[in-house]
Order: structure tokens, then C-alpha cells, then sequence
């Protein structure tokens, strides 16, 4: 396996072939822990910006179970297993880099870009960010991944904090004619208790000349998931103007939580696809490579959630209050009970008057089921390279392609219930140390038919037909001139094109239809959650009943929903974004005796079409009129942006063993699709010029820029050895926060029947400052031939610093405190790894209008290998093997949001090459 340097096939620069000796990595061959961890190490030495690599040869046999994993190890950089405010899962999904939120961090796939979808229904229509998953990017396909921490002009922009660049396998870096390599295996997930299957293959050949060949690689992973969780719906405040605060002036603008519930979700995940590679070196001056990739996963779920509903009886206040001994604690109503005694209109309803209708009794639960048969993610790309070297001295590199992805929800099979009718209510929070408890007072939650009574029927809901596509297009050429003028040896230069689009068209959102609102139509049997259901600490209710999906598929089946693509289109889930992208850059690389460095700059126009969707009287020019939610258009908007992007970049071999680093550099970030094409709602003005109101995303946000900057020092003391430091700073221009801003629409309403351009002062998000400031420490050490160690510890310390609301500055996705542990042994048939990484609590964003933090969470990994001979090899890994629990909360820790388990994970592999 040949690695390369960052300005590679992994970077937007000149062909491996034509890198400066600074660098040139040497190649060489891994076999295992060690020998992947000296091959890093190099690979970091002698790199002149601030670059981390990890490296792997066997099948499936990267440092950790999977790509995301594997770069915990590396210090500035954080993992989450959610992708925006669902809830963590069992799985790393996305990758940060010092402090920021992932949408900051590009990923790249052999130096260009890859378009993906979310499996996750929000995550297609709502929270749209530009992060990619890594559930998509099988560990199978890689051969090293690099960090760039530091920029260079020659690298793809897009990733204010940094880049990933997963480098996939070539056919000619293997060394023999004939490769093949399987694995099967199974995964063991303790909590579902379920074992499903996994398998991969690889099979590669090359002439005998060594300049042709073609590799074929497929993989198929099966996993199930079972995920108990306690949740906060967010939290709202008393109004100070409403009936319960009359007789409670403490509660004014106290918060309370909307809804607290038990959530029950399961999934059965699949993962599949494959690769194939065609090389071709017809002379040593002219080489070509020809990859295509596909990935699906397949993502069938269902979650069940149990709610006291307090956003509905409490109402801001204009409800029912909590009986006398409530209990507020940081200005948060942390106690409270809700009787309701049987004479009480709470329990009896209230009867029609003259003037008012009939009101039933008061409905303290609502319990959500929400199937999700058909829920998928895909990516996928077809990219073509050139190598050429026209002269000793000068070399050129060709990239273009196209890549697509998918995230789609096809169908959600949905009832919507209402126990506790009449029943009362109440709960106790406890902060995030255990989760709350809460009950519907007596009601028996154990059958959809307490008493010998159907439950409350309360809706059927869900947004059908989403099909959020993501599609990518390159191309580039870069050229490297050698000038070989004293310490001046190459010139860099380059131009590069792409375009990019996100879109949702057509997305519906269903209703009940014909006897699906009749509580006769409910399913006679039904399951109950299971016994070993995790309250965590909290009195909850237990035995919940629920209905199979099959069950809701039939209860939502023809006749008894209306899913039609015109009534019930849904202009809250429609968007559509564009860009087209122009780069051109050129860099200088200087080398001396000790030292080497590189300056250059980046120019980059983005061109952006913008189309949000809002709600609009029906006489309003070019209105759709025909869906039951109301009129509503599409707003296109158009903007250009110019940014230009210097970098510099400073190596010193202060002595053999000690290396120093300096760089600086200008880079920027467009922002996630949702904050430029989110849905806009608008409240026109009661009258003629006024202001109305509104929130949304803002088409007119800039992209975020940062000024960065870095300074570290390495010490190689020994072989397969290093102990470093380093200072990082970013000083972030237009970082996205929330604020507000005036925007101006074509309005038709009752003041303004002829129409007129009104001002409407909106919530969305803004463009504001930020900064992060902090360190990492690194340190590895191969303290026998067989033992090894290696730690590292990331101090982040992320500030909004203009434009803060309610006096909360943080900064999206910084953990002021990030480590990994981890100690190896290996020698000629036996390996073994244990890992633990924690990452301190940090800020997630908005969640229902609500904050979303996860506090600190910490992760144990192993992993046991043993080859039988050269071309057999067994493998023992397990992951989260202290079960930990995911803890969320709000602005404070006495305001929890949520409490997960996910349980365990054991793979036991097989391997076999020949």
C-alpha cells in the first residue's frame, strides 16, 4: 500500500507523482497495530502543514471498528452518534474537528466531495445540515484517512475547521497479481438481543506489467438497534399575562417542560454496496483511475412515545395550573401535580352555552407511534482521475465526477392517542443525574382499552413521499511545476469547478380519512414495551402498550388516511437549494536543509439559488391553491459571494527528533441547507403599515470564514513514538447563530387587499462572531516490542461573541474537554486494543425551540485478534462495553431533555486472504 501526502489524490493539488520531497511518503507495507502506527507517525513527520493520518492494509481492519472510531484517537478531533437533535444512537455518525459543529468539518472521499442523504425523517426536511454520515462509509473501502488541520491553497474549500479525506484502495498498490480477501461475521446487540449477519469481499488483479487493474469490492451488513429512552419535548414558559400566573405571580416566565415521555425505539439497519476501481498506467508519464461507489442504508424503524402532554393542559398558563407545594429551582417548575377530582370540569367536561361549544374532559397524555417501514439513506459517486507528466519539471492532475445521494421516508404509519383522559398528572425532575418521574394519574397504561374503553383517538400524522436528493458535480485541473531554484522548489496552480444541489419537491404530510378517526377501527390485540425497559432511575409508567407495524399499516391503510399528493402537499417540507462553485489557486513550496513550507491563496466565487417555501393568501401572484394546509409559494432568492483565501504553512526540524509547526490561513464554510432554504412562517401586520412577524431560515445568511491559526511542537523520541503539543485558534467570521432580522414580502391580506410590500421582523438565523481558542497533547509510545500506549487530550474553549440571546454564548458542538486512552499488545499471531474516549457536554443547537446540550458521555471499546496462519484470522471486537447513558438537557442541568441506552455491541469476525 503506497501512502501519499496531503497533496495527493487526497487533495486538490498536483498528482502524488509530482509531490515535493517534503511531501513524498515512503512506501511500505502494514501488517498490523504497530507497524499502522509507525506508518502514521511518518506520515505526520514529514508533512509540511499540520496533517494527522491513519492507516490500515487488511480487509475491515482499520485501528478501530469503523472510520469514525478511528478518529477519536486523534487529538481536535470529536464524534457524535447523532446526526443533528434526535438522540445518540450505538453507532458514531458524524466528525468534528476543535470545538465546532460538525457542518464546520468537510469529508472528503479520494479529494473530492460526496453527495448523502439522512435516513432520519427531520433530518431529510428540518435540521439539513452539510455533514456527511459516516453509517455510509463501511470501514471496508479504506486504506488511510487524513486530517488536514491546516489549510493549503490547494486543498478543496468547504471545511472551516478542517477536512477528513478517506482515501479508498487502488488497484495497483497491491503487490500481488491476484488478491482476494473475505470476511464474515456476526453482530451480537445486547439489548435487542439479536445476532445478525456481516460479510465483505475484495477481490483485485493487475497485469504482470504492473500498469492495469481492476478492483471489485462489495460489502452487506446487517445490524439491529433497540434504544430505551426517557424524553423532555423542550420546555416553554407561564405567560405573564395568563390566568395561572393571576393566582402564581412566582410563575411568571417560569419555565416548564412540554412533554415528558417514554420513548421506545427499535431499527433493523443494512448496509449495502460495494466499489470497483480501474487503474491504468499506460507509460510512467500517464496514469488514469476509474472509481465508482454506491452505498444504501436501508433504515426500517419504529419508536413509540408515551407523553404527559403539560404543553396542552398547561397551555402557557392559560390551562391548569399545578396544585399548592409546586417547587421552582432555577427558575424552572422542577415538582408539580395536577389533580383533577371527579366533579371537576377537568373530569366532566364543560357543556355548550349559547356562545361557546361543548368542551370535553381535559386530555393530560398523548402517546405517538410512528412506524417507519421503508426509511433509507444513500451515497454514491462515479469519479474519474488523470496523471500526467509532461516534463522532469512539469506535471498535471485531472479530476471530474458526479455524486448522488438520497435520504428518503417514503411512508409513516402513525396513530396518535389520548390517554389520561380526566386522569390528573404530575412529575418530579432530577436534573440529569436520573430521569424524571411522571404519571397520568391512575390510568392504566398496560391496553389501548382501560376500563373496557378505547383510548381517546387524537390524530394520524406524518409526512409521506420525502425524497430529499443530494447530487454533486466536479471537475478540476491541477498542475506542479518544479523549480528547483534554491530553497523554491515547486510552483502549484489550478482551477476547479462544482456544482451542487439540494432539494425536496415532493413531500406530503397525511390525515385521517373515512372511519380512520372512529376508535372503532383500533386493532383488537396488541404488544407491551419490554419488561427490562430502562426508567433510569425515574418512576415512569411501565408495560406500555403498543401496536405492531403491521398492525399500523393496516390502521393507516387505504381509506382510513388521505395521503393524496395535491390536497395534502406540505410546504413546510419543500426546499430547494443551488450552487455553483469556482476555485482557482496557486502555492508556492519552499524546502531548506531543516525547515520546509508552503504560501499560497484561494479564490472561490459561490453562486447561490435559493427557494423557500412560505404560506401566502390565495390572490397572491402564482400561489398554490390547491393543498388543505393553505396557499403558499415558492421565493426564489440569488446572491454571489467572493472569497479570497491565503495560507501559509511552516515546518522546522528544530533537531533530529523535535519538529516545530506554524500555520495560518483563511478558510470559510457554506451554510447548512436548512438555515439558507428552512420553511418561512409570517404573521402579516392587523394593519396597513405595519410589521408583521414570522421565523424561518434566511436565504441571506454569508458563508462562515474563519481566520485560523496553529503552533505545536513533536517530539519522535523513539520509534513509534511521540509526544506533541499544540495551540490552535479560529476567529469566526459569520458563524450562525440565532437572532432576528427585517425582511420584506408581497403580501395580500385583509389590511392589505391589493397587495403591498410589508416589512416582517422574522426569527432566524443570523450571521454573527465567534471564536475558539485551545490545545491539544498527544502522546504515543511503543514501550516493548509487543506493548504500546497512546493518549490525547483536546482543551476547546468556543464563544459566540456578538449577537447572543438570553445570555447563552456558546458555540455548537464545543466540548471544552476531549480524551482517549488506549493500550495495545501484538505479536506474530496475537493483537489486542482496549480504548476509552470521553468528550466533555457541549451545545447540539435548537430543538423544538428549545436548547439541546449532551452532557459528557465517555466510550469503552476492545478489540482481540488471532491469526490462525498468513491467510486465516479471527476477531473479537465490542463497542460501548460500558453501556453508557446519553444524558441531554437544556439550558441547565435542572432542565433535562432526554436519557438514552443503547446497550452493547460484539462482532466476531472471520477473515481469510489469499
Amino acid at each position: 500500500m503506497a501512502l501519499f501526502g496531503p497533496n495527493s489524490r487526497a487533495a486538490d493539488g498536483p498528482s502524488p507523482a509530482a509531490a515535493d520531497e517534503a511531501n513524498t511518503i515512503e512506501e511500505v507495507v502494514v501488517t498490523g497495530i504497530r507497524a499502522s502506527v509507525e506508518q502514521s507517525l511518518d506520515a505526520k513527520r514529514n508533512t509540511t502543514s499540520v496533517v494527522d493520518v491513519i492507516s490500515a492494509e487488511d480487509i475491515g481492519k482499520m485501528p478501530d471498528k469503523n472510520v469514525a472510531d478511528s478518529l477519536t484517537r486523534i487529538p481536535g478531533v470529536t464524534t457524535s452518534s447523532a446526526s443533528a437533535n434526535e438522540g445518540g444512537f450505538d453507532e458514531n455518525d458524524r466528525v468534528s474537528m476543535r470545538g465546532t459543529n460538525p457542518s464546520l468539518t468537510q469529508t472528503l472521499v479520494n479529494g473530492h466531495g460526496i453527495a448523502a442523504g439522512d435516513w432520519f425523517v427531520l433530518n431529510q426536511v428540518q435540521q439539513v445540515g452539510r455533514s456527511v454520515s459516516y453509517t455510509l462509509l463501511p470501514s471496508e473501502l479504506v486504506s488511510k484517512v487524513v486530517v488536514h488541520k491546516s489549510s493549503e491553497a490547494s486543498l478543496v474549500e468547504g471545511g472551516v475547521a478542517g477536512s477528513v479525506d478517506i482515501i479508498t484502495r487502488k488497484p495497483l498498490d497491491f503487490g500481488k497479481p491476484l488478491t482476494l480477501q473475505a470476511s464474515a461475521g456476526a453482530v451480537y446487540a445486547d439489548l435487542p438481543s439479536k445476532t445478525d449477519p456481516q460479510f465483505s469481499a475484495l477481490a483485485n488483479w493487475k497485469n504482470d506489467a504492473g500498469n492495469f487493474g481492476v478492483l471489485l469490492q462489495g460489502f452487506y451488513e446487517a445490524r439491529h438497534l433497540r434504544r430505551d429512552g426517557v424524553e423532555i419535548l423542550g420546555y416553554e414558559q407561564f405567560a405573564p399575562n395568563s390566568s395561572v400566573v393571576a393566582s402564581n405571580p412566582d410563575l411568571a416566565n417560569v419555565y416548564y417542560p412540554k412533554d415528558i415521555g417514554a420513548a421506545y425505539f427499535t431499527q433493523k439497519r443494512e448496509r449495502k454496496g460495494g466499489l470497483v476501481d480501474i487503474e491504468f498506467k499506460p507509460t510512467d508519464e500517464l496514469r488514469f483511475d476509474l472509481s465508482g461507489f454506491f452505498s444504501k442504508l436501508d433504515a426500517a424503524n419504529y419508536n413509540r412515545n408515551y407523553l404527559e402532554w403539560l404543553t396542552s393542559f398547561v397551555n402557557l398558563g392559560n390551562g391548569q395550573g399545578p396544585d399548592p407545594g409546586y417547587v421552582v429551582k432555577n427558575n424552572t417548575l422542577v415538582s408539580a401535580t395536577f389533580s383533577c377530582v371527579q366533579t371537576a370540569p377537568c373530569k366532566t367536561g364543560i357543556p355548550a352555552t349559547a356562545t361557546t361549544a361543548a368542551k370535553g374532559p381535559t386530555l393530560y397524555g398523548v402517546y405517538d407511534q410512528i412506524s417507519r417501514p421503508d426509511e433509507s439513506a444513500t451515497a454514491g459517486f462515479i469519479n474519474l482521475d488523470g496523471e500526467w507528466r509532461a516534463t522532469d519539471s512539469l506535471s498535471f492532475f485531472a479530476q471530474g465526477g458526479t455524486s448522488k445521494g438520497d435520504g428518503k421516508t417514503p411512508t409513516q404509519d402513525v396513530s396518535e392517542t389520548n390517554p389520561g383522559s380526566g386522569t390528573g398528572a404530575g412529575y418530579l425532575l432530577h436534573g440529569v443525574g436520573s430521569a424524571p418521574d411522571f404519571n397520568l394519574g391512575l390510568e392504566n397504561n398496560t391496553t389501548p382499552f382501560p376500563n373496557g374503553t378505547p383510548v381517546t383517538f387524537g390524530w394520524i400524522f406524518g409526512a409521506q413521499n420525502v425524497d430529499v436528493q443530494d447530487k454533486e458535480s466536479w471537475g478540476k485541473l491541477d498542475s506542479d511545476y518544479k523549480i528547483d531554484s534554491g530553497a523554491w522548489t515547486d510552483l502549484k496552480f489550478g482551477v476547479r469547478y462544482q456544482t451542487h444541489q439540494r432539494s425536496s419537491n415532493n413531500a406530503l404530510a397525511q390525515g385521517p380519512a373515512g372511519d380512520g378517526s372512529s376508535t372503532s377501527h383500533y386493532p383488537s390485540t396488541f404488544s407491551t414495551y419490554p419488561s427490562n425497559f430502562n426508567s433510569f432511575g425515574g418512576s415512569i409508567p411501565n408495560n406500555i402498550w403498543y401496536w405492531t407495524p403491521e398492525q399500523l399499516a393496516a390502521y393507516d391503510g387505504p381509506g382510513f388516511v388521505n395521503r393524496d399528493p395535491l390536497e395534502r402537499e406540505y410546504y413546510q417540507y419543500l426546499f430547494d437549494l443551488k450552487e455553483k462553485d469556482y476555485a482557482g489557486y496557486v502555492q508556492a513550496v519552499f524546502k531548506g536543509e531543516r525547515w520546509a513550507a508552503d504560501i499560497g491563496v484561494r479564490y472561490v466565487k459561490t453562486k447561490e439559488h435559493v427557494v423557500t417555501y412560505t404560506q401566502v393568501s390565495a390572490n397572491t401572484p402564482g400561489a398554490i391553491t390547491t393543498s388543505a394546509f393553505g396557499p403558499f409559494i415558492g421565493i426564489p432568492v440569488d446572491h454571489t459571494y467572493n472569497d479570497v483565501l491565503p495560507s501559509a504553512n511552516f515546518k522546522f526540524d528544530v533537531t533530529h527528533e523535535l519538529v516545530a509547526r506554524l500555520a495560518a490561513s483563511k478558510t470559510m464554510t457554506r451554510p447548512d441547507y436548512s438555515a439558507l432554504a428552512g420553511f418561512t412562517d409570517l404573521s402579516p401586520p392587523a394593519v396597513a403599515g405595519g410589521v408583521g412577524s414570522g421565523s424561518g431560515g434566511n436565504p441571506d445568511l454569508n458563508p462562515i470564514r474563519s481566520n485560523n491559526y496553529d503552533a505545536g511542537l513533536e517530539w519522535y523520541f523513539a520509534k513509534r513514538s511521540v509526544l506533541s503539543a499544540s495551540l490552535f485558534y479560529m476567529d469566526l467570521r459569520n458563524y450562525i447563530g440565532f437572532g432576528s432580522d427585517t425582511k420584506t414580502y408581497l403580501t395580500f391580506s385583509s389590511a392589505v387587499p391589493q397587495g403591498a410590500n410589508v416589512p416582517y421582523l422574522l426569527t432566524v438565523p443570523v450571521n454573527a462572531q465567534g471564536r475558539v481558542r485551545g490545545a491539544e497533547f498527544a502522546y504515543q509510545q511503543a514501550l516493548t516490542d509487543f506493548f504500546g500506549v497512546s493518549a490525547n487530550y483536546t482543551y476547546a474553549d468556543g464563544k459566540q461573541t456578538s449577537l447572543v440571546t438570553n445570555g447563552d454564548n456558546r458555540l455548537v458542538g464545543t466540548s471544552k474537554n476531549t480524551y482517549n486512552l488506549s493500550g495495545y499488545f501484538e505479536n506474530h499471531n496475537f493483537s489486542a486494543r482496549v480504548t476509552y474516549t470521553y468528550r466533555s457536554a457541549f451545545f447540539s443547537g435548537l430543538d423544538r425551540n428549545s436548547a439541546f446540550s449532551q452532557d459528557g458521555i465517555g466510550s469503552l471499546a476492545a478489540s482481540l485478534q488471532y491469526a490462525l496462519n498468513d491467510m486465516i484470522s479471527f476477531s473479537l471486537d465490542g463497542e460501548n462495553l460500558n453501556k453508557p447513558t446519553l444524558r441531554y438537557y437544556a439550558l441547565n442541568k435542572d432542565q433535562p431533555r432526554a436519557f438514552y441506552k443503547n446497550g452493547a455491541q460484539y462482532y466476531l469476525t472471520v477473515r481469510a486472504k489469499f
